[in-house]
């Protein structure tokens, strides 16, 4: 199932005709119109890459070292609610992927999978991402069972302080979980492969609010959050502290001056503001403002390895997939998967081969 799948277009073009509207959308769709996606995929076209020659570059290397830790890609796996919603154990693929290749498996609060047996599955190649929600309690839990299970990093998402209105979750009636209703039950009945895998696995729902005193709420307001919070959190939290959804450079130096060990640069695949900034463009600025060994992440709009070389260029110490990986699963499951990711990993050592460069954090990417 994964030859047809030559590129993340590819993925995608698949994933659409097998999964539900319903689901597709869910995982596809952005805030408002969509015109933060536009934004941000002419963003990354609008930027070039410069061709160099006669420069030997027969011995490339993709790994990366992020907080002390060697990988063996330039990208890891950015957290992302309910994922096997694209296909029964969705996250248990990505965690292995994630213990291959010795990436970041980012495991979101909402994961469909429980955070203990992603870590385990991930051989310790995970880190805990935590939306704070309503007054904190239930979100300090989750903390506390973080570090129980054995999590290092911890990546807190900054940029949800009420959750976006994407218009296409809206049509379908998208709740999490998902009830059915006429509509739903036609969507799905178009959809026999995926309705009977789910059928026999069980309908997915967030699994770390399993615990007590904890009443998930998809819409509930995140917005007590703020910097009062954030100083418990990094005085609770002994592990390195990633803040993720910065796109402003006095929020990035407000973030290294509280402690935080990282940054990462997202508008959230451009689900939540639509008329936020492609955040591409963000990264030169905050990494002149945090300094260029201040380390800095990046995610939103990834597509190709040549977006994944632009990232490094424009001063991103490591980079994260999202979507493109949901879609690989609904087209192939697990082969498929591992199809896409060896795609990118090709197209990544291609670029560098063609720009002179051998690594990611060659210097000569950001002359380019």
């Amino acid at each position: 199932m994964s030859r047809g799948i030559h590129s993340s277009d590819d993925a995608r073009r698949l994933a659409r005709r097998r999964l539900p509207w319903m689901v597709f959308d869910y995982i596809d769709g952005a805030a408002g119109c969509e015109t933060g996606t536009v934004r941000t995929r002419a963003a990354f076209d609008a930027l070039t890459l410069r061709p160099r020659i006669l420069r030997d570059v027969s011995d490339r290397s993709l790994g990366v070292s992020i907080f002390g830790q060697q990988t063996r890609a330039p990208f890891g796996i950015s957290p992302m609610g309910m994922c096997n919603l694209s296909g029964p154990a969705a996250d248990m693929m990505l965690a292995r992927l994630a213990a291959r290749e010795q990436v970041p498996l980012g495991v979101s609060t909402v994961a469909s999978t429980a955070m203990e047996p992603l870590i385990e599955a991930a051989e310790g190649h995970a880190w805990f991402q935590l939306y704070f929600s309503g007054d904190g309690t239930g979100t300090f839990k989750l903390v506390d069972r973080a570090r129980v299970a054995g999590y290092d990093t911890l990546v807190l998402t900054v940029d949800v302080p009420e959750l976006g209105r994407r218009p296409r979750e809206l049509r379908h009636g998208f709740t999490m979980p998902f009830r059915i209703g006429p509509r739903q039950f036609l969507d799905f009945a178009l959809h026999p492969r995926w309705s009977l895998a789910m059928l026999f696995k069980g309908r997915p729902e967030p699994a770390n609010f399993r615990m007590p005193g904890y009443d998930f709420d998809r819409t509930e307001s995140r917005a007590k959050a703020d910097w009062t919070m954030l100083s418990k959190l990094r005085d609770r939290w002994p592990g390195k502290l990633v803040v993720k959804g910065v796109l402003y450079r006095e929020d990035a130096v407000a973030l290294k001056e509280a402690g935080v060990d990282a940054i990462q640069v997202s508008s959230h695949g451009a689900r939540q503001l639509e008329s936020a900034p492609a955040p591409i463009c963000a990264l030169r600025e905050i990494q002149s403002a945090v300094g260029a060994d201040y380390p800095l992440f990046y995610d939103t709009g990834l597509r190709s390895g040549e977006d994944v070389v632009k990232a490094y260029g424009q001063g991103a110490h490591f980079t994260f997939l999202g979507r493109i990986l949901q879609f690989a699963i609904a087209a192939g499951g697990e082969e498929g998967l591992q199809a896409l990711w060896d795609v990118l990993r090709a197209e990544t050592s291609i670029t560098l081969a063609l720009i002179g460069a051998t690594s990611p954090r060659d210097p000569l990417i950001a002359e380019g």
